[in-house]
């Protein structure tokens, strides 16, 4: 009787000091959980990303998606967002100077490309300026330029090749670029500016024709992402951040259309 009188709590002392060691264990050394939100051009690239990182750090990401604009309103307006990945480099850096972004933490993960795009493979010509002059179309989608940086880039794109107030009553918009891309997939645009990302992935089932927008006809979009106040002590949202600038990250960017610097 005594062996065992002394055999059960030498056991609940064992298992008490194991739940003392993992509690005591650093945040390091246990998986972390952080809130990323991505520019809507970048979802699909993202999704992928979120698949690798979790898979190789044993992190855990919650991706949310929506136009530049918005998220940065959002962000705010106080959302728990830890990472910032944006379709350009105004709002990361507007946000590191009110505060709300770790000072030093930005930097450039991709250049995005805009295209004039139709799921008809004659909807657009090889020079897709000529497109655009013959009109043979009843509206051009692009996104809002006041919140989605490739809405922008199409604005200035027609305004560089003074298209701008010819095509004014053509033009419809979408919130964002994801929105765009959708309302020329589904015809209620025969053309649109989307990002070129959308057109080259895997899960785009009508490629049908696009025309590259020369770069001198737009402003760069460079994409910049910034690690948020709320993820200044996260150690998976700054893991991310390293990894965003990893060569396998970068190639997989390379792969949906962007160009890295």
């Amino acid at each position: 009787m005594s062996e065992r009188f002394f055999g059960a709590p030498c056991r609940f002392w064992l298992v008490g000091l194991a739940a003392i060691i993992i509690t005591a264990a650093p945040a390091s050394a246990r998986a972390g959980e952080a809130i990323v939100a991505v520019a809507a051009n970048f979802q699909e690239v993202a999704e992928e990303l979120e698949t690798m990182f979790e898979e190789t750090s044993g992190n855990s990401l919650t991706v949310t998606t929506g136009s530049t604009g918005k998220l940065y309103a959002q962000i705010k307006n106080g959302a728990p967002f830890d990472v910032f990945l944006a379709a350009d480099q105004a709002r990361p850096e507007r946000l590191a100077a009110e505060g709300e972004a770790v000072p030093g933490s930005r930097f450039t993960y991709a250049v995005g490309q805009i295209v004039l795009w139709s799921p008809r493979p004659e909807g657009v010509a090889a020079d897709g300026l000529q497109t655009l002059k013959n009109g043979t179309f009843d509206n051009l989608a692009i996104a809002n330029p006041d919140l989605a940086p490739y809405g922008l880039a199409a604005k200035q794109t027609l305004q560089h090749y003074d298209l701008w107030d010819a095509l004014a009553d053509r033009i419809v918009m979408g919130q964002n670029i994801g929105q765009t891309f959708s309302m020329v997939a589904t015809q209620n645009a025969q053309l649109g500016f989307v990002a070129k990302s959308y057109v080259v992935s895997p899960r785009n089932e009508q490629p049908g024709s696009h025309w590259d927008v020369p770069a001198k006809a737009h402003d760069p979009i460079r994409q910049d992402a910034v690690l948020l106040k709320h993820g200044t002590d996260n150690a998976a949202a700054r893991a991310f951040a390293d990894f965003l600038r990893s060569e396998a990250a970068r190639d997989v960017i390379k792969r949906f259309g962007y160009a890295v610097e």
